[in-house]
């Protein structure tokens, strides 16, 4: 096995029978553009290009988000994938009624994965499903870009488990509407102890719960999502490029972690 990016090397996985997996990045923009989504796409071929643990399809498009019979010139749709991520998606994405059910059955019936990345939660509000399946949706980002003190919440998690107990990141935390604890696991926290409420009329949420990143089921699939990876900067964090390194490989099935819910931790 091939050492990875970040100087690691992958124990054992299981992999699809006879073949690398595939992941598919889907990057459309249809509100505000992150510089950082280039670095996204980037990070994410690289970490499967040199573990080989996947092979990696590029989009700035929707094209690829369908089941019907292949019309496009490379002649893939989901069924070719193993794992969709949405690398700072924002807007109403270009997707047909048609192609919306094909991304839902994708995850929840064929049991695929599906990795958010920090936009992701900014995307889709007309569809309500898709608030369902990645957990929530975005509701501003209280302290902008900010030293964020953070909360690891569950340390047997492998895409989390590298984390120290307590820890800080210089990045945009999304605060998450529609959203609630008893419905993901979360992995991640910002400390509301340590956080700076005066006169900040973005806060909305009265309970304090600011998740960083959780992991859901959504019928049979794997859903992960994190709030991390705003900056370009992030993304030659090497804590950030493992965490999404191992959230890929545990919505493929390589690793185990949990989804179950429970309540907040360390004192919150």
């Amino acid at each position: 096995m091939a050492v990875w990016a970040f100087g690691q090397t992958p124990g054992p996985v299981k992999m699809p029978p006879n073949r690398q997996a595939r992941v598919l990045v889907i990057a459309q923009t249809k509100g505000f553009e992150h510089d950082s989504v280039p670095d996204a796409m980037a990070a994410i071929y690289k970490m499967g290009h040199e573990s080989r643990l996947w092979d990696t399809t590029l989009r700035s498009d929707t094209e690829l988000i369908t089941k019907k019979d292949p019309k496009t010139r490379n002649m893939k749709t989901l069924d070719y994938f193993d794992v969709l991520v949405f690398a700072s998606t924002t807007g109403e994405l270009d997707l047909t009624d048609d192609q919306k059910r094909d991304m839902l059955s994708f995850i929840k019936d064929d049991g695929k994965g599906f990795v958010g990345i920090h936009a992701a939660l900014d995307t889709n509000y007309q569809w309500p499903e898709y608030g369902e399946m990645i957990g929530g949706w975005f509701d501003q980002h209280p302290w902008m870009t900010f030293n964020a003190p953070i909360v690891l919440e569950d340390p047997n998690f492998p895409a989390v488990r590298h984390f120290p107990k307590a820890f800080v990141k210089r990045d945009e935390i999304y605060q998450a509407k529609s959203w609630s604890r008893d419905k993901v696991n979360v992995l991640l926290s910002l400390d509301p102890n340590q956080l700076d409420y005066n006169n900040n009329p973005r806060v909305h949420r009265t309970d304090r719960d600011f998740a960083v990143a959780w992991s859901k089921m959504y019928g049979k699939g794997r859903v992960f999502y994190s709030t991390l990876g705003h900056t370009k900067e992030s993304w030659d964090d090497p804590d950030i490029q493992k965490m999404y390194f191992e959230a890929i490989k545990w919505t493929l099935g390589m690793t185990e972690g949990s989804a179950a819910t429970h309540g907040r931790v360390n004192g919150q």
